[in-house]
C-alpha cells in the first residue's frame, strides 16, 4: 500500500497528491509516469510523474477528476493509502544540450509541462513558458510556472487570466519574427498539440509532444497505446506510447488518428463514471 503524504485542490476539478513510493522517487525523472490501481479491485489508470523527492521518498501526481477511477482516487484522504503505485514508466524528457526551449502547456497538461519547465531552468537553460487555460478558475502552477521561467505567458480563452486567445498566439509571434529554440515542447489536449505542430512546422522547429493515450499494463504488451508515426522513410509505422514515449517528434505523428482512438472510449467513461458518482453518493448519505 501507498500512503498519501499531501492531498490539495489545485481548482475544482484538478488534485495534487504526494506519495509515499521511495523505489519510483529514486528513479523518476521529467516526462516519466506511473500506473496506479486506487484499489485491489480497481483498474490501472497511467499518471504522469509531476514532481519528486528523493530525500523524502516521495513522487507527486496531479489528476482531473474526469471518470471513475479519478473520482474515486479523489475521494480519498490525506492519510489514507492507494493499492498499487508502478514506475517510473516510459522515457524521460531529453534535456541533454538544450539551451533555449519553449514549453508550451495546455490545461491540465501543464502538470506534466512543469518538472520539465523546471528541470530545464535548473540545468541553466533560457525557459520561455506558454500556458494555457480556459479561465482563471482553471489555472494551476501559476507561481512554480513564473519561477521556472524567464518568459511566462499566460493565455486564457475568456481573457481572466493573461491575454485572451490560444497559446499558438505568441508562440506563432515569436517564430514570426525570427525567434528560434532548440525544442519546443508542447503538452497538452491533442487537439491543442496539433495546432502547436501546425505552426511549428511552418518554421521547421523542432517540436516534441507528450502522449498520454488510454494504458493498461505500461510494457507495451497490450496494444492498447498504439499510435501512428512516419519514420524516417517516410513509412506509417506503430509505435506505443508507453514505453517508445510517451515524447514524440510531433512531425511524424498521426494526431486525427490519436484523437479517433480517444473518442472510442467515451461512451464507456461516461457509464463508469455515472456509476462510481452514485456508489460515491451512496456512501457518503450511508456516513452521513
Amino acid at each position: 500500500m501507498y500512503k498519501i503524504l499531501e492531498k490539495r485542490e489545485l481548482n475544482p476539478t484538478v488534485t495534487f497528491m504526494s506519495i509515499d513510493a521511495p523505489l519510483v522517487a529514486r528513479k523518476a525523472q521529467p516526462g516519466q509516469f506511473v500506473i496506479l490501481r486506487v484499489d485491489e479491485e480497481g483498474e490501472r489508470i497511467p499518471l504522469t510523474v509531476a514532481g519528486y523527492d528523493r530525500e523524502k521518498g516521495s513522487v507527486d501526481i496531479i489528476f482531473q477528476i474526469v471518470g471513475a477511477t479519478t473520482m474515486k482516487l479523489n475521494s480519498k484522504k490525506q492519510g489514507e493509502s492507494i493499492a498499487d503505485f508502478v514506475g517510473p514508466l516510459g522515457n524521460p524528457t531529453e534535456t541533454e544540450g538544450v539551451k533555449r526551449a519553449c514549453i508550451v502547456g495546455g490545461g491540465v497538461g501543464c502538470a506534466i509541462a512543469y518538472p520539465v519547465a523546471k528541470e530545464l531552468h535548473d540545468l541553466g537553460c533560457e525557459v520561455t513558458t506558454i500556458a494555457g487555460f480556459r479561465n482563471k478558475d482553471l489555472v494551476i502552477l501559476e507561481d512554480e510556472f513564473a519561477a521556472a521561467s524567464d518568459r511566462f505567458y499566460r493565455m486564457s480563452d475568456d481573457g481572466s487570466w493573461g491575454e485572451k486567445g490560444v497559446v499558438t498566439a505568441p508562440l506563432h509571434e515569436m517564430l514570426e519574427s525570427g525567434e528560434r529554440f532548440d525544442v519546443v515542447i508542447a503538452i497538452g489536449p491533442v487537439i491543442m498539440m496539433k495546432f502547436v505542430t501546425l505552426e511549428t512546422k511552418k518554421y521547421d522547429q523542432k517540436t516534441i509532444i507528450s502522449m498520454n493515450p488510454i494504458m493498461i499494463d505500461g510494457t507495451g504488451m497490450c496494444g492498447c497505446c498504439r499510435l501512428t508515426v512516419t519514420d524516417a522513410e517516410g513509412n506509417r509505422v506503430t509505435k506505443f506510447a508507453c514505453v517508445d514515449g510517451p515524447d514524440f517528434d510531433a512531425f511524424t505523428v498521426d494526431f486525427d488518428e490519436a484523437m479517433m482512438r480517444a473518442s472510442q472510449y467515451a461512451e464507456f467513461e461516461r457509464k463508469a463514471r455515472d456509476e462510481e458518482c452514485n456508489l460515491l453518493k451512496k456512501a457518503a448519505e450511508v456516513n452521513a
